[in-house]
């Protein structure tokens, strides 16, 4: 009798505790009826940890920080996108070809369209890691208009340049308007939920406030954004849809997205 094999997805990275990836996926599998698990590992050593996807036939894998960038030398391709953006958040393991691909852009953007229109609206982001390249890549290929502040000014400047946006030094928050504000700093994550990247005064000069921090639920950005009257989005949307785009790479299948923000926002909210 042939052995019905369960297909083994993976989080790499380092730390891996804190995330919620490992129950929203696995809620996800279970709620479609795949015969899937998804386990998480912090990464001591990235080269042999890319072997590992061939050796044990691991279908697919998330990559989170610190190796969305290091990975990409170690795959057979990369999807132009992730190319563009300089970062792979997903491996799909075909046969032993492996290929980096980013949903963090698709999370974001999908995030945004719940809460505003994209095309010609101005959007602060703060950061310039990872995802603020992410960020950027994704509103320009809406049509919006991004502009960058970063507390070091050559690593601001440098993105701003890459991609012929505006960049504003930080000290010069204050004195700009736009239609929303999204913060890819990690400022304000848990276990300091105390802190917030920018000072509340400044918030009055945006319409809408994002934070792609997932935990807390509610930061202290989006606390002061609320006080302020801004319309705000925390980071559950986002990091809920790019988790449902990284399913539907591996499996095909269109996750359940309803099910898998309450899985997420019960965890928090707990």
């Amino acid at each position: 009798m042939r052995e019905v094999r369960q297909e083994v997805f993976a989080l790499f990275g380092n730390p891996v505790g804190h995330s919620l990836s490992p129950l929203m996926h696995n809620a996800a599998f279970s709620r479609e009826g795949l015969n899937a698990c998804y386990v998480p590992f912090c990464v001591e050593n990235l080269n042999i940890a890319v072997q590992a996807i061939r050796a044990l036939n691991i279908r697919g894998v998330s990559v989170t920080i610190p190796f969305k960038v290091d990975v990409m030398k170690h795959l057979d391709a990369v999807d132009e996108d992730a190319l563009r953006i300089g970062a792979v958040n997903t491996i799909m393991n075909d046969g032993g070809r492996l290929r980096g691909a980013n949903t963090d852009w698709k999370g974001l953007i999908l995030a945004l369209k719940e809460a505003t229109a994209i095309r010609d609206k101005t959007f602060v982001i703060l950061g310039a890691g990872g995802t603020a390249r992410a960020a950027v890549f994704g509103i320009l290929s809406e049509g919006g208009i991004p502009l960058v502040v970063n507390r070091s000014a050559e690593k601001g400047r440098l993105l701003a340049a890459e991609w012929r946006c505006v960049f504003h030094p930080w000290q010069r928050l204050g004195e700009i308007k736009a239609d929303c504000l999204i913060n890819t700093t990690p400022v304000g994550m848990a276990p300091e939920t105390g802190l917030s990247p920018i000072q509340p005064d400044v918030l009055k000069n945006f319409k809408l406030v994002m934070d792609v921090i997932y935990n807390p639920l509610r930061t202290k950005l989006l606390q002061d954004a609320q006080k302020a009257g801004c319309v705000v989005l925390s980071g559950v949307s986002m990091f809920v849809h790019q988790g449902a785009e990284q399913i539907r790479l591996w499996t095909g299948q269109e996750p359940p997205r309803p099910f898998m923000s309450e899985i997420v926002r019960q965890a928090l909210e707990g």
